[in-house]
């Protein structure tokens, strides 16, 4: 279903494919079957003989060793560096299962870097780290940085990850994201910016509440602000987060507000976007109504959402909706960005991910959106690696974060075209 246009939708909501249920047996052969797991390292230049050999390891790789120890950065050059990320987790906050360990959050790892690989051509090694101690992780992912272009945590959970993630930002010189926050507060900002467009909503007048107090929320949050959102109620599982609260942590106390009202239906009266990133059906019929004409709704609980778009069109037929969820249109999925983010920040040896890249990303994939007509973009829509990688390593260049000299745009667009080309050619061993 398109709901790019310039008037609000007002048709009932179609299912694009039924919600595939996955049985315990099928994904328990898929990872074990042919080769365990989903993920190797295979050699990228040849060594089969004596002399590719020689040139491979002993001796020839002496010599681009002693560049680089004269110039760094030379190992963007002569290693993977350039196009290598490290997905790195310690298991405290995995999917919807928790804090369930280090080795155990393995095969999202790994499926994470597939995800890399598949959109991006990224490379990853993943990286379970046994560490619950927030200094001790940070000193472990500092002391290997040096192996990888960028560094993409993982499944970290809250509040330690914002401490993590700080902290790496000012120590090591490479790109250093948490997709559970960025890469959800992205994607959502760049429906946002598309549905205000389409039901004629001005950003800074709008009232917007967010269910959920976590690190994706808190990073829409601030997204959001950054965008000029300047109305925002927050919730968590004790209402509504106002200054009379005694019980807030420092990140949730920047989201503080005056205000009598203690729970999310007081707040959502006359709200023009709600943005659900809790727990499924807590959404009511009173409290869709209750919501500003054409409301906003991104009911990104997963697997069921904070009210099914089904009911919600039932209740208000000028409703735009968007979920987590693969089975309905409008999807909001992390992997819309950090592919992508990634890929222009690695190709322009950018120090770190900056606000710049990152704005520049949601309007990458808002202007997108809106040129194929849609919310979003489908997560298969291959234009997204043109699109935002391009946006994004041209924000490097523009903000001071790229080391890459002599960048040119349309030479980078035509690498991406070429790269994208070799990416369709891309062949796995277990079939």
């Amino acid at each position: 279903m398109k709901y790019y246009t310039k008037k609000v939708v007002k048709s009932t909501i179609r299912i694009t494919e039924e919600f595939m249920k996955i049985t315990k047996e099928e994904a328990l052969k898929y990872h074990k079957e042919c080769k365990p797991g989903k993920i190797e390292v295979i050699p990228s230049k040849p060594s089969k003989t004596r002399e590719e050999l020689s040139l491979a390891y002993t001796p020839g790789v002496a010599f681009p060793c002693l560049e680089i120890k004269e110039n760094p950065l030379k190992a963007y050059e002569y290693t993977n560096k350039s196009n290598l990320v490290a997905v790195i987790s310690n298991g405290t906050a995995v999917l919807g299962l928790g804090d369930i360990g280090a080795v155990a959050s393995k095969p999202v790892m790994e499926g994470k870097g597939v995800l890399f690989k598949i959109f991006a051509d990224i490379d990853v090694f993943d990286i379970e780290v046994s560490e619950k101690d927030p200094d001790k992780f940070c000193e472990i992912v500092k002391a290997i940085s040096p192996t990888f272009g960028g560094i993409n945590l993982e499944d970290i959970k809250a509040p330690e990850c914002f401490e993590i993630e700080s902290r790496l930002k000012k120590e090591v010189d490479i790109p250093v994201m948490h997709d559970d926050q960025h890469g959800t507060a992205v994607v959502s900002a760049a429906a946002l910016l598309n549905a205000l467009d389409l039901t004629g909503k001005k950003i800074s007048e709008v009232k917007v509440v967010i269910n959920g107090a976590g690190a994706a929320a808190i990073a829409c949050g601030r997204l959001f602000k950054k965008l000029g959102v300047r109305y925002i109620y927050m919730c968590d599982s004790k209402g509504v987060i106002s200054v009379n609260r005694k019980d807030l942590s420092v990140y949730k106390k920047e989201f503080a507000v005056e205000t009598e009202k203690t729970q999310l239906k007081d707040v959502l009266k006359g709200a023009d976007v709600f943005l659900g990133l809790s727990k499924g059906n807590i959404l009511s019929e009173e409290m869709i109504k209750s919501m500003n004409k054409n409301p906003i709704v991104f009911a990104l609980a997963n697997p069921v959402p904070e009210i099914n778009p089904e009911e919600a069109f039932r209740i208000r037929k000028d409703v735009v909706i968007a979920t987590g969820r693969s089975d309905y249109p409008n999807q909001i999925n992390n992997v819309i960005a950090f592919p992508y983010i990634f890929r222009g920040a690695l190709d322009t040896r950018a120090r770190d991910i900056n606000d710049e890249m990152v704005i520049s990303a949601v309007k990458a994939i808002s202007d997108l959106g809106k040129k194929k007509g849609s919310l979003i973009p489908s997560p298969f829509d291959r234009d997204l690696f043109l699109y935002v990688s391009k946006a994004v390593a041209e924000a490097a260049v523009r903000s001071g974060s790229a080391r890459i000299k002599g960048f040119s745009p349309k030479k980078y667009e035509e690498t991406l075209k070429e790269r994208l080309k070799q990416m369709e050619n891309v062949s796995y061993r277990c079939v």
